[in-house]
This record gives C-alpha cells, sequence and structure tokens, in this order.
C-alpha cells in the first residue's frame, strides 16, 4: 500500500498530507516490509513498540495510562480493517494526543 493519505483519510478525513509524509520519512524503510508496514493490536509487543518508539520517543509523551488509552481507542476506530497501517495507526495516535503540529 503506497498511497498513505487516503488510508489515513478513512479515518480522518481532514488529514494533513504534510503530517502523513513526515510519518511516512520517519518510518523510512520500515515501510518496505510488509510485516513491519502494518499493526497488529492484538500482539502485546507490538503495542509496547508503538508506545515506547512512536508516542514516547518521537512524540516526546511520558503518561503512559494516556497513551495506552490512545492506542486502545486507534485500536477500536480501526478494528475494522484487518490490515491496520503503521502510517495511518500513528497519524491517529498522534492526532488524538494532540501532537501533530510536532511532525
Amino acid at each position: 500500500m503506497t498511497d498513505y493519505i487516503a488510508d489515513v483519510r478513512k479515518y480522518a478525513a481532514n488529514a494533513d498530507e504534510a503530517k502523513v509524509n513526515a510519518i511516512v520519512k520517519h518510518l523510512g524503510i520500515a515501510l518496505r516490509n510488509r510485516d513491519s508496514s502494518l499493526v497488529s493490536c492484538t500482539d502485546p509487543d507490538e503495542l509496547k513498540r508503538v508506545r515506547d518508539s512512536w508516542c514516547k520517543k518521537k512524540l516526546g509523551l511520558t503518561d503512559e495510562a494516556a497513551i495506552d488509552a490512545t492506542i486502545k481507542s486507534v485500536c477500536d476506530v480501526m478494528k475494522a480493517d484487518r490490515s491496520k497501517s503503521r502510517v495511518t495507526f500513528y497519524y491517529l495516535c498522534a492526532d488524538k494526543l494532540g501532537k501533530l503540529s510536532g511532525l
């Protein structure tokens, strides 16, 4: 899947293309591998990776309870999508956490 903005706009109609491109640039080579380009909401290690690498390290957040609640919320929003794009997942997390402006 290379049309990241279209996928993000399924969940956030007014998604900012520049912010989506910033996430794509941040993820870089990880998007070339199908497994690493997707997020699994049923894998605790994967959700920990999202929390630690994206929400804490990249977005600079520290409140684990708020981060975990946001990740769960995004999982719920995307539950109908069997292949959850990492770009879309990260965009929705950043949006819900109020951190899009920092991308």
